[in-house]
């Protein structure tokens, strides 16, 4: 079959979210932070390295009934900067909107610092300032480069915590 010839075929959603144009590989990385496992009952599609003109390679994650929090599009918007969420209701799109970046997120991501004081007995919240290539640990400076965030999302903060 020629390229010209080849589609990609999914089956449509009647209810639900699909997150298109996400960075190629992090699909997994996204139902990490959506807390699905497979072991719930959710109704899940991926597509891995799909071939993007923009992209060049990209993921798609569709998720039936479900719709993403804004503490979910904010942790998203770390790994999957132009992601698009588009919510579909009755098998139509209703609203389609791209991710954007939030400036700090706090409790979800855990610091690589063994010493920084948000590892220590005491139970203190991570925080974060949101760069362009990474975030940086509001307590002791340590950053960790865009694409080592992914590893340290602790999703067990994301549907919790306000950013």
């Amino acid at each position: 079959m020629s390229d010209t010839n080849e589609e990609l075929r999914v089956s449509k959603i009647r209810d639900g979210t699909v997150i298109d144009h996400v960075t190629g590989g992090q699909a997994l990385n996204v139902l990490a932070i959506l807390g699905i496992d497979g072991e719930g009952d959710e109704t899940v599609s991926i597509g891995m390295n799909v071939p993007s003109d923009k992209l060049g390679r990209k993921d798609v994650v569709k998720v039936e009934g479900r719709e993403l929090s804004q503490s979910e599009v904010d942790v998203l918007s770390l790994i999957a900067p132009e992601a698009t969420i588009n919510i579909i209701r009755d098998f139509d799109v209703v609203d389609k909107n791209r991710v954007e970046r939030t400036t700090s997120v706090t409790g979800i991501l855990v610091c690589p610092n063994h010493n920084c004081i948000t590892n220590a007995d005491e139970p203190v919240r991570t925080e974060f300032e949101v760069f362009d290539n990474g975030v940086r640990c509001s307590y002791c400076g340590t950053i960790v480069r865009e694409g080592d965030v992914a590893e340290r999302i602790d999703a067990r903060g994301v549907g919790e915590t306000a950013l």
